[in-house]
Order: C-alpha cells, then sequence, then structure tokens
C-alpha cells in the first residue's frame, strides 16, 4: 500500500508540475482529472499507468500516430437520459455521434496496431465498440444538423406539403402585388418584410381599396403594410403544418432519445474512457518537453539516477534560454542515508527536491528527465521537511513545527520510507539543535530507512563518516571564484566556505580574523581541511575530464587510420589481382604474336596448330575446374575490381581539374617592372644575373661569365635594384 502525504506534494511543489500537464489536456474533463492526480496507492496500477503513458510517447516518433481524441463533454445529455420523459435537442445527439465515432476509431486503432501499443490495447478491449448509436442518430439527423426529411412518413408528408405551400405563397403574393401595382395603390417601395412575412407597401390613401389584413405602418403614416387575402389564407393553412411538423419532430427526438436511453451507461464509459485517453496524452506531452523517459524499476530497495534534472526548473531555464546542471545519486542498501552539505546557494535544497520530485512523478504515473540508464524503485511512503515552515495560525515557530515534523517521521519511519530534509537541526541553539538533530538520524539509520538530508552540522558530517549505510555528499564549489559549479559529489562532505564566502561580499578581513579567534581552532582546522580537500578534488577532476578528452581523440585517430590503413590494404590487392591478370595477358599476346611471326616465314600450319595447342593446354593446366556459377562470380568480382579502379582513377582526374580550377581562379600576382640593375632569373633556371639593357620587351642578363639576350616574360625577379 502506497501513501504519499499531501504536505510532502507541497514542499516538492507538485501542484506545478500538475499545472503543466494540465496545459496539454484538449477536454476540461482532462484539465479536471488532472488536478486531482495523486500518487497511486496499487503498485500493479501504477506500473500500468506508467506503461501506458510510455506506449503514448512513442507514438510521436513513428509513423502509426494515434488518432485524435478530442470531444465535446456530454455529462449534461447523460444526466437527462437518466430521467424519463425527457428528450434530448439535435446539439445534444451530434456530441453524443461524434463521442462514439471518436471511441470506435480509436478502439478499430489499438486492435489494428496490438504489437505496438499493447497496454492501450489492453484499456481499449474492455470498451464496448458498436455502431448502433451512430448508424440510429444520422438515421434521424443529417451532416448539417437537421431533421432529415425520410425521419418518418408524416413528416415527409408535412414538409412536402409545407413546400407547395410556400410555392402558393410566393405565387398570390405577386399576383397580388402586380394587379394592385398596375392600379398604382402601391408606394415606390412597391413591398415590404413584417415579421418574416412578405406585405404590399399600401399608399395611405388606398388601405381600404387592398383586400388583407393590416399588419402596420410606416413611422410617417404615408404607407400601410397589407398582406394580401390570398396569402393570409395560405398563411394559416402553414402554421397549422408547421405546427404539426414541429410535434412530429419532437415525437421522432423523443423516439430517438429512447432508443440511445439503454446505451447511456456505454456512453458514459465512452466519456470516461476518452477522457483518460486525455489525461495520457497531456502526460506523455510533458514527458517529452522534459525530455522524459521510463527507467528501468528494480524490485528491491535501489534508486540510480543518472543526469537527473528538477522539471521545473529545467523548463524554467529552457525558457530563459539558460543552462541547468544535472545531478547523478545513488541510494542503495550500502548507503541508505546521504548527508549533503556545502555552501549556501550551492544547489542542496536543488538535489533535495529533484530526488523527491521525481520520486513523486514516477509513482503517479509520469516519464522523469533522467539518462536511460537510470534506475528507480517505488517506496511506500514519502515524507518531507522543506522549507521554513513557520505556522502563524497555530502560533509555531520554525523550530517547534519542526520538532512536530520529526514526531511524525519517528512514528512513520520504516524500511520501506523514503525521507527528505533540508537544513536538518537548524532553528535552534547549533550544539543542542545539532546533538538532537544526530539522535533523530540515529534512529532513521536504525530502522533502515532511505534519505536525503542537506546540513551544515559538523557532527551530523561525523557521523555519516562513521556509519557503514550512511555517506557525505557536497555540492562542489570553485575555491578561486568562489562560485558554485552545481555538481553533487558524493563520498565526501563538504565546506560551507563560510569565511570565504563572507570576504568575497566586502566583509573586511579583520573582523573575519576576529570571527574566526571567537569559535574552536579545531572546528575552522576541520572545516579547513574539508575546503582545501573540495580543492583537491576539483583539480583532480578537471585533469580527468582533460585526459579522457585525450584518450578518445587517440582512440578516434587510432581507427580512423586502422579504418584508412584497411582500405588501402584491399585497394593494392584488387591492384595486384588486375596487374596479375594483365600480366598473364600480355605473356599469351607476346607468344601469340611470336607463333604468328614464325607461321609467317616457314608457312608450316602443323607446326602453327601444335605450337597453338600446347600454348593451350599450359594455360589450361594452370586453370581450376569451376562451375558455371563460380565463372559468374568470378566475373563480377573482376567487373568490381576494374570498376573500383576506374571509380579511384575518375576521383583523381576530378581532383586535379578541382585543382587546376582553383588555379585559374587564384588572383594571379601583378608582375613587377623589371628595371635595369635588378637581380633575376629564368622562371625554369636557378642562376642569378642583373639586367644590363632592356630594349623591346628584350632584356640582356648578365651573369658575370657571359651575357643572354631573354625575353622580360621570361623572367623573374628575385632583387629589386636599390
Amino acid at each position: 500500500m502506497i501513501n504519499i502525504h499531501h504536505k510532502t506534494l507541497q514542499d516538492l511543489e507538485f501542484h506545478t508540475v500538475l499545472q503543466h500537464v494540465e496545459e496539454y489536456c484538449i477536454t476540461d474533463l482532462g484539465k479536471n482529472q488532472v488536478k486531482a492526480i495523486i500518487p497511486f496507492f496499487s503498485k500493479t496500477e501504477l506500473l500500468h499507468a506508467l506503461n501506458l503513458v510510455n506506449e503514448y510517447i512513442s507514438s510521436f516518433e513513428n509513423d502509426n500516430r494515434i488518432p485524435n481524441h478530442g470531444f465535446d463533454e456530454i455529462s449534461e445529455s447523460l444526466k437527462l437520459l437518466a430521467i424519463e420523459n425527457t428528450f434530448l435537442e439535435v446539439s445534444d445527439f451530434r456530441k453524443i455521434a461524434a463521442i462514439s465515432d471518436t471511441t470506435n476509431t480509436l478502439l478499430l486503432f489499438f486492435k489494428k496496431f496490438e504489437e505496438y501499443y499493447p497496454t492501450l490495447y489492453q484499456d481499449a478491449e474492455k470498451v464496448t465498440y458498436t455502431k448502433a448509436i451512430i448508424e440510429s442518430i444520422h438515421s434521424v439527423i443529417d451532416r448539417f444538423g437537421e431533421i432529415k426529411n425520410d425521419a418518418s412518413e408524416l413528416l415527409f408528408s408535412l414538409r412536402k406539403s409545407i413546400s407547395g405551400l410556400h410555392s402558393k405563397i410566393n405565387s398570390s403574393f405577386t399576383s397580388a402585388l402586380n394587379s394592385y401595382n398596375g392600379l398604382d395603390y402601391l408606394d415606390d417601395i412597391r413591398e415590404s418584410v413584417i415579421e418574416n412575412r412578405r406585405v404590399l407597401a399600401v399608399k395611405a390613401m388606398h388601405r381600404r381599396k387592398v383586400k388583407g389584413a393590416i399588419l402596420g405602418s410606416s413611422k410617417t403614416g404615408s404607407i400601410v403594410y397589407i398582406e394580401p387575402e390570398a396569402t393570409l389564407q395560405y398563411h394559416r393553412e402553414l402554421n397549422n403544418l408547421e405546427y404539426e411538423e414541429k410535434e412530429e419532430v419532437t415525437r421522432i427526438l423523443k423516439e430517438l432519445t429512447n432508443f440511445i436511453r439503454d446505451f447511456a451507461p456505454l456512453l458514459e464509459q465512452y466519456q470516461e474512457y476518452l477522457t483518460q485517453i486525455d489525461v495520457i496524452y497531456a502526460k506523455a506531452n510533458y514527458g517529452k518537453s522534459i525530455n522524459g523517459i521510463l527507467p528501468k524499476l528494480t524490485n528491491g530497495r535501489y534508486l540510480f539516477l543518472k543526469d537527473a534534472y528538477h522539471p521545473i526548473l529545467y523548463l524554467n531555464n529552457k525558457e530563459k534560454e539558460e543552462k541547468t546542471f544535472p545531478q547523478t545519486i545513488e541510494i542503495s542498501k550500502e548507503s541508505r542515508i546521504i548527508v549533503i552539505s556545502g555552501p549556501n546557494a550551492g544547489g542542496k535544497s536543488i538535489t533535495l527536491k529533484t530526488v523527491g520530485l521525481l520520486q513523486v512523478m514516477l509513482q503517479s504515473g509520469m516519464l522523469v528527465p533522467v539518462h536511460e540508464r537510470s534506475e528507480m524503485c517505488l517506496f511506500n511512503r514519502i515524507i518531507s521537511d522543506i522549507g521554513d515552515n513557520q505556522s502563524i495560525e497555530n502560533h509555531l515557530s520554525t523550530y517547534s513545527y519542526r520538532l512536530k515534523q520529526m514526531n511524525y517521521f519517528l512514528k512513520k519511519c520504516n524500511d520501506k520510507t523514503l525521507f527528505l530534509i533540508d537544513e536538518f537541526g537548524t532553528g535552534s541553539d547549533p550544539e543542542l539543535g545539532g546533538a538532537l538533530a544526530e539522535t533523530f538520524l540515529e534512529v532513521f539509520y536504525e530502522r533502515e530507512a532511505f534519505g536525503l538530508i542537506t546540513t551544515h552540522y559538523s557532527n551530523l558530517k561525523l557521523l555519516a563518516n562513521e556509519l557503514p549505510y550512511m555517506k557525505n555528499a557536497n555540492m562542489m564549489f570553485d575555491g578561486k571564484s568562489l562560485e558554485p559549479l552545481y555538481k553533487l559529489v558524493l563520498g565526501e562532505a563538504g565546506s560551507s566556505f563560510t569565511f570565504e564566502v563572507a570576504q568575497k561580499n566586502g566583509i573586511p578581513y579583520s573582523l573575519i580574523n576576529k570571527a574566526k579567534k571567537k569559535i574552536e581552532r579545531g572546528k575552522v582546522r576541520f572545516d579547513k581541511t574539508i575546503a582545501r580537500l573540495q580543492k583537491e578534488r576539483s583539480k583532480l577532476e578537471k585533469t580527468e575530464r582533460s585526459l579522457k578528452i585525450n584518450e578518445q581523440k587517440k582512440l578516434a585517430e587510432a581507427d580512423k587510420l586502422e579504418g584508412i590503413n584497411a582500405r588501402v590494404q584491399k585497394k593494392l590487392e584488387s591492384y595486384q589481382e588486375l596487374f596479375d591478370s594483365n600480366q598473364r595477358l600480355i605473356y599469351l599476346g607476346q607468344k601469340v604474336n611470336d607463333l604468328a611471326e614464325r607461321y609467317f616465314n616457314n608457312k608450316q600450319k602443323r607446326e602453327l596448330m601444335s605450337e597453338l595447342f600446347k600454348l593451350v593446354q599450359i594455360e589450361n593446366s594452370k586453370r581450376k575446374k569451376i562451375t558455371k556459377k563460380e565463372k559468374q562470380v568470378k566475373k563480377q568480382q573482376e567487373k568490381k575490381i576494374i570498376q573500383e579502379v576506374s571509380k579511384e582513377i575518375q576521383k583523381i582526374r576530378v581532383k586535379k581539374k578541382e585543382a587546376k580550377k582553383k588555379e585559374a581562379l587564384k588572383p594571379k600576382k601583378p608582375k613587377p617592372v623589371l628595371k635595369i640593375g635588378d637581380r633575376v632569373r629564368l622562371l625554369d633556371g636557378k642562376a642569378i644575373g642583373s639586367i644590363d639593357i632592356i630594349e623591346k620587351n628584350k632584356a640582356v642578363v648578365n651573369y658575370g661569365m657571359f651575357t643572354t639576350n631573354v625575353s622580360v616574360d621570361q623572367l623573374e625577379l628575385v632583387e629589386a635594384a636599390k
């Protein structure tokens, strides 16, 4: 039996997570159900709920997307169906048809993709599939929300008569309009509409000459609106028929309501099922937004959170485009209680809340933002004491409230409990409060409870170091910059860096020194030793990271070189095979050429045939007998080798072409203007001489021992004349 106190949910801000989940619901019923989410009491129900969400989130990444589950609430319709002699309106029937159709679509989908979504199919199988509701509604109401003419024979007959009367009314009115207009009894506007009825716009002076009913007049009284007598008679008939039509429609709706009334329990089941799907959909979407997964669930008491994020902090930082630091923590039978220490604002409370909130989320059927190698278990009870908790209503101080909480902890703590306590022992005299906190912690330890506490008390750090199943942990802090690193390190206590932080915040060194003298020297030395150890740990971690990066680089380079070597070796083998094959063919060609030349000289056919036969026999003796299939394989291999060689040659050609293009595209350096006295050399030479004479693009170059006459274009400048 799982039981998590509402105070724990409040401390861990679980309601904020539910608000985020609620935003993804597409129905009001779904939102209301999300608001009421609490951790599951049954382990079986919890595992089932987790599988449902895990299967739904997988649909976001495959081709078999789950169909839309949106629906309009039918709670009011269901209430009416429970009351005898009531009937539903057309809008109610349309909602019922829509909810039935949506449910049927989902039921068929999960049946089709049972292998992909086994748990969702398992739930869908419990819901009855039927087309009777949709068919009965569609037989009466069309897609525009109107009662069909053929819903009953009487309705069909009445509407036919009504349609005929409308034609007669229009015809009689048009006849009267033309007749009285010809007599000049009508005003210029001729006609108007009053109470949805067409009337003649008669001049006031001729009103007695027009037979019919007066329905009104203009503001000035110059026009009287009269409905012609013939039209009036038809309207009376129309009113009677419309009344009968309304009565028939009501009868049809009552009949349809009575038919649907038998399906009321099923419709209620449909609404509950779609609401459940909406909640699963919202949980899956929220899980996706925080990169949530379903970690491995262990039967024993073991909790290993790797790269765990606080979901609320993660989403807030994501919105601000700021980094969120993940935490890795392990709680097992060998380290049941973790005592986290370190400076304020270093992330102790966030780490505590991260573990608690993720555990509550998991036990409420939600995915959690952790690494896929993480492992989690289930606790029967999670209790917490986080925050100030000063109770104004009950006139309780922080410490009094905390003592009350500790009393509750002492009653409830056992080997299936996870307890979370922030700033354990604070609120009273440090010496006395620390001693009492130590005693409480020893009781929790003896009862084999699992827990995390944050503290600054040295005696609690020492206790964690002495007891075998309790561990110290600290939030790392940069000793030089005095900035938090937001990284949890298991195995050693953390310094509070009290004096260092005070110095950084501008407190005079003389006052800090005075404060140091007021406290016991042993405590200062203990805190100083812890601080020094943390600094050393930080340096070692940086060195370790650097070495790991270098090792990974070297391994990657070695793998790369090995791959290149293997490819080169393969190509060399291919080239060798091709070379051997070509050499053999060249040798055979030379032999045949020698025989042809000998035959050309002596014309001895028999000798030629004998020599050719010998050559063929020698070559065949080298060949192995192979099947047709093996021949085909060999041909394919040879073809493949030739293709690979061709590709390599093509690549080399392409590279050469690209190199030439690049060379051509490079901006050419402007050629220097040569002058007499410049030291130069030929473009393809090494000897250096000086220019004696330049005439008509020709230069006389003096090399000392001799002179030569060359074109200026063939020379390059080595050193300009001074």
